[in-house]
């Protein structure tokens, strides 16, 4: 009787591989669409960083470096398929439990997918370890010392980031820690591995006698520079961080040399190739920027912040880059089962090689580079397509792969495991010139750098001013300072002599980021508070303006008048007043005020209504600044800057001993911060200013009782707080007796700019505000009265959000038996005298209590009688 034939394993190993690499597939694709969402979530830039760095890279790591380890081992690892499924399957669940949690501020979900992710890489080195021990000898066997260091260095990589979750107090020291374990630890120190053998495999070129070696050589080093690296924010030294890096930087030079000996042997033809070269550059790159930032910065707030810029060549030049082009290799090869399929996959992954490469790395490079901000999204929108591409080609290999594995039937020739080091397909095919493409991709680059110019042609240097006539040099030159008072530049019109050259020293003195850009294309760097910097604006023959680039400066003030005193009639212009307009629209808001008008019927008013505190002992809270057109009266809209899309902003209520963790999301076009008056802290880290696109968390532990205030404390803090950005906080006194209705009244200020424009500054730095209003609407609740029922014990608690003025709260026909101010009862029910007024300066509050005596309508004002006829008004509908 014939023996039967050898069973196949129910899964292919071509399907093993596809079935695992369809999940770095898809993480690639959350990628994609995390760029889609971030602007929506509370953590945009952790969103953009983590999905591709702890989902996609991570995954393909676990498969390909196991991989590489059977193969440079030749030794099956403990466990086979079966294990390095499970490890996936942990890790995977255990990054979107990490994702989760930070996307909804639950901390118990980042550390215990924190945890999944970690026993995933213990139990990989562990296996990558046995494997070894147990492993025959072999030239190239010391390679996997590379995977089991990086799971060294990524568990600790871990533990730093879920404590730096749960200490947001740390979060500026520890952040460089993690990044430092974790983008040059695990990604890097995989991939660095990993090339000595693959990048020579996918150039054909031979290995030089020298690789083991320089690997061998090189790890130790590596190990060693992250490990001082990452000591630095431990230590509080952040010298260590550069000279860490410094050290890192020497082990990857010396793997480096050896692969630039084979490139010049046998330069890269494929987008593999490419992409490897380009990944390594990045890093290397990266890793230069951050050791030199690292030296100079004066904190870790700054270093944090200046390496924010780094961050996109770090996780999508060299990581996303590299996955991609690791994968267009790899994938034909090791998933699609014949030779000739292999090849039929490869051709589709090259498609448009040269294109996709030039695009991508340029858009990446020009990104660095000062340009307006229309630039930088276009160059953007060509990075993501790219990424889009790969992953549709990649799809599309697949299907042709396998098209041709199945019509090649049971013999589809030798193949197997392969041995790598050798060329594991066959070369592509010479082609015509890739100059079509390489011309195609500078085009696309142009094109989104030319539109971004042709928008904001002086913020890229080029003069808008025209020039009607030659200017008479004096030969003389007048040297100005320029420096930041508020959002105001000082001086604000600059004199200068006609056919003088004016040289000006700008000096940022302000507490955010600013430039001077002039009219004539001549403008400064981006500055940071305490730099300035000196630019020779050229020869003055006519007026022109200067001003912050940065979006919404100008508007809120930032410009200045160049004024040529002596020019000939004609060149100069009226620039009486132009530094204070900056090109703002005339007219003002305040025209279309008719307190007497209606609101319409479905109007709603804010929500004043105050729910009593909860058990919860941990607040967390996450305010988006969000900028939007609302009304303030009825007919009367203004740009308000708001937390949570309200002005005032949410409140906060919890006892004394409650924890408070607030995540501030700049949603806005210009910086913003926050200040919690119910907290006690140093103001440096938690109350700076963050930039458009950035978050950071503000904790504080409530220890006295009262109503507090917290608004935006970027200077000009009147602006911020008269564009709405403030709200409250109550911390209920230990004794606070109960109460059948409470309401909340934050009194603030409006000064009308144009109609639908933020607040005037001229009006707030005079003092006249246009309106004055509860809770960010005029007379809202004389529409829509508050309720109460006569005999029912009634508190409102009041806050004075100003910026300037002070309030007298005061209910008609109603007399306070309670009054709770600044902290401290200054009248209690049992006392025999009363109370007609709660009197609160700005950024005071209190409460008062009162029964009503009867039905009726009761109405309730501020008694500084002008506000309260400026809006400041309501009634209480007692029925």
């Amino acid at each position: 009787m014939d023996a039967a034939p050898p069973r196949r394993p129910a899964l292919s190993r071509r399907d093993w591989y596809l079935l695992t690499n369809s999940v770095v597939l898809a993480w690639i694709v959350l990628a994609l669409v995390a760029v889609g969402v971030h602007r929506f979530v509370d953590q945009p830039l952790w969103l953009l960083v983590h999905v591709p760095l702890l989902g996609a890279a991570t995954a393909a790591i676990l498969i390909w470096s196991q991989h590489f380890a059977d193969t440079l081992l030749r030794r099956a690892a403990p466990g086979g398929r079966v294990g390095l499924g499970a490890r996936l399957a942990l890790h995977t669940a255990g990054a979107a439990l990490v994702v989760v949690g930070m996307l909804t501020g639950a901390i118990t979900l980042v550390a215990v997918g924190g945890g999944i992710v970690a026993i995933a890489v213990v139990a990989h080195a562990i296996v990558l370890g046995t494997q070894t021990h147990t492993a025959l000898p072999a030239r190239f066997a010391p390679l996997v010392q590379y995977y089991i260091a990086a799971c060294g260095v990524f568990f600790a990589g871990i533990a730093v980031g879920v404590v730096t979750a749960t200490r947001p107090d740390l979060a500026d020291r520890l952040v460089t820690a993690h990044l430092v374990l974790n983008a040059y630890g695990w990604i890097g120190l995989t991939v660095l591995g990993t090339l000595v053998l693959l990048w020579p495999t996918v150039l054909h070129a031979r290995m030089p006698k020298t690789a083991d070696a320089a690997a061998r050589h090189a790890l130790p080093v590596l190990v060693a520079g992250l490990l001082i690296a990452a000591a630095g924010p431990i230590a509080d030294l952040r010298l260590l961080v550069a000279v860490g890096m410094a050290v890192w930087l020497a082990g990857a030079v010396r793997l480096g040399v050896d692969g630039w000996r084979e490139a010049r042997a046998m330069p890269p033809a494929s987008f593999a190739g490419w992409s490897l070269a380009a990944g390594f550059c990045w890093v290397v790159v990266a890793a230069v920027v951050l050791a030199i930032q690292a030296a100079g910065a004066p904190d870790w707030a700054t270093l944090r912040s200046g390496y924010l810029v780094m961050l996109g060549p770090l996780v999508v030049g060299f990581a996303v880059q590299i996955v991609t082009g690791a994968l267009s290799y790899l994938l034909p090869v090791v998933a699609l089962g014949s030779p000739a399929a292999a090849k039929a996959g490869a051709h589709v992954l090259d498609r448009g090689a040269a294109f996709r490469v030039i695009a991508f790395n340029g858009a990446i490079a020009l990104s660095l580079v000062p340009l307006p901000s229309l630039a930088r999204v276009l160059l953007s929108f060509v990075a993501v397509g790219t990424v889009v591409a790969f992953v549709g080609l990649a799809v599309r290999a697949i299907v042709v792969g396998r098209r041709v594995r199945r019509s090649e039937g049971d013999s589809p020739g030798r193949w197997g495991r392969v041995s790598i080091g050798m060329p594991l397909a066959t070369p592509p095919e010479p082609r015509r010139p890739r100059v079509v493409a390489t011309l195609s991709a500078a085009g696309i680059l142009v094109l989104c750098v030319g539109t971004g110019i042709a928008v904001d042609p002086a913020a890229a240097g080029i003069s808008t001013v025209a020039a009607s006539q030659d200017v008479v040099a004096t030969g003389a030159t007048t040297e100005v300072t320029v420096r930041v008072q508020a959002m105001h530049f000082d001086p604000a019109v600059i004199e200068v002599p006609y056919g003088d050259r004016l040289v000006v020293t700008f000096e940022n003195t302000g507490s955010d980021v600013h430039d001077l850009t002039f009219a004539n294309g001549v403008r400064t760097q981006r500055l940071a508070p305490g730099a300035s910097e000196t630019i020779d604006v050229g020869l003055v023959g006519a007026d022109f303006e200067g001003w912050c680039s940065i979006a919404g400066h100008r508007q809120m003030g930032m410009a200045l008048t160049v004024h040529a005193v002596g020019a000939p009639s004609g060149d100069t212009a009226d620039h009486a007043g132009m530094a204070a307009g900056a090109g703002a629209a005339s007219g003002s808001a305040a025209a279309d005020v008719d307190l007497q008008r209606a609101p319409a019927d479905d109007f709603e008013a804010w929500p004043a209504a105050l729910a009593p505190a909860t058990d919860e002992a941990v607040h967390r809270v996450t305010l988006h600044v969000e900028e939007v057109v609302t009304d303030v009266a009825p007919g009367v809209s203004q740009t308000r800057w708001t937390f949570g899309g309200t002005a005032p902003g949410p409140v906060l209520r919890g006892k004394v001993g409650d924890r408070f963790e607030i995540t501030l999301v700049n949603d806005g076009s210009i910086g913003h911060s926050i200040d919690f008056h119910a907290g006690s802290l140093a103001p440096d880290g938690p109350m700076r200013t963050i930039q458009p696109g950035q978050t950071l968390t503000y904790a504080f532990t409530a220890t006295r009782a009262g109503i507090w205030m917290y608004h935006c404390s970027t200077m000009p803090m009147s602006m911020h707080i008269a564009n709405g950005m403030y709200g409250a906080v109550i911390i209920d006194p230990p004794d606070l007796a109960p109460a059948d209705r409470e309401y909340v009244l934050v009194q603030g200020e409006l000064y009308l700019g144009p109609p639908g424009a933020p607040a005037d500054a001229a009006k707030i730095a005079a003092g006249t505000p246009d309106l004055v209003a509860f809770n960010g609407y005029a007379d809202q609740y004389v529409h829509r009265p508050l309720d109460a029922t006569a005999g029912q014990r009634v508190r409102v608690w009041v806050l004075d959000a100003g910026p300037d003025g002070p309030s007298s709260f005061h209910i008609v026909g109603g007399q306070f038996d309670t009054v709770y101010l600044e902290g401290a009862y200054t009248l209690r029910p049992d006392d025999p005298g009363g109370s007609q007024a709660l009197a609160l300066q700005p950024a005071q509050g209190g409460f008062a209590e009162l029964v009503f005596p009867e039905p009726g309508d009761y109405p309730f004002v501020t008694h500084r009688m002008s506000d309260a006829e400026k809006g400041a008004r309501g009634v209480f509908h007692v029925g």
